[in-house]
């Protein structure tokens, strides 16, 4: 694996801060000097500042995100995140975003190749998500939400959509765009009041209480993989 992604899961450093350790001449690889384009082998010795470290084991956690948290990795302004929530041995970032006030699923792990793979929009993964909006919206505006509505980034690809309260709407997406169910309810004329994600690649909280976490099974992460 390329040496700044080692680095990230040693947990010494995000990949953007290792590649400053590396360009400063503080990795080294098996005696050498670490450059960017440093591939680790399995039995390379890498050492940061002379101290050797090794990559961590593979985790992989699913959160219930609370109210009031950043989905980040840490917060200059020293307000809580996701990853304060979570005590393990192995440091582990979120898979993609949810807003502070959103509450819900939310992976964190330190997979990268899977990490990149859930986020990206080809493989279109599941996301469900609970609205309560202002407003009772009609059978109208649920078919709209369905087809698609025009964003100032473009068309949203169809979904699936229903009313699980007067004012509660159920949406199924395959796309993970910025603040997306929140426009998209505003577009029909239903502004959301709060927002709950309530499964994540097909992962549920079943069991799990705002702020409480559990580490995926095995199985789990297969399936994953094989989205």
């Amino acid at each position: 694996m390329r040496l700044n992604a080692y680095l990230a899961r040693a947990g010494v450093a995000s990949r953007r801060a290792a590649d400053e350790l590396i360009k400063t001449g503080r990795v080294q690889v098996n005696g050498e000097p670490g450059q960017l384009n440093t591939f680790v082998e399995r039995g390379d010795r890498v050492e940061v500042d002379g101290e050797p470290i090794a990559a961590q084991e593979l985790a992989y956690v699913l959160l219930y995100k609370p109210a009031a948290t950043l989905t980040t990795a840490r917060d200059p302004r020293g307000r809580p995140t996701v990853v304060d929530l979570v005590e393990l041995p192995e440091r582990v970032v979120p898979v993609g975003r949810l807003d502070a006030d959103t509450t819900g699923a939310l992976l964190l792990t330190n997979d990268g190749p899977l990490a990149h793979r859930l986020a990206h929009p080809r493989y279109g993964v599941e996301k469900v998500y609970e609205a309560e909006v202002e407003g009772r919206p009609a059978p109208s505006a649920l078919r709209r939400l369905e087809v698609g509505v025009e964003l100032d980034d473009g068309h949203t690809a169809p979904a699936r959509a229903r009313l699980l309260a007067p004012s509660t709407i159920e949406l199924v997406l395959h796309e993970g765009r910025k603040h997306q169910v929140k426009r998209m309810c505003e577009a029909v004329g239903h502004p959301v009041r709060r927002l709950h994600r309530s499964r994540y690649a097909g992962l549920t909280l079943e069991g799990l209480e705002p702020g409480a976490w559990r580490e995926l099974e095995p199985s789990e992460v297969n399936r994953l993989r094989g989205s």
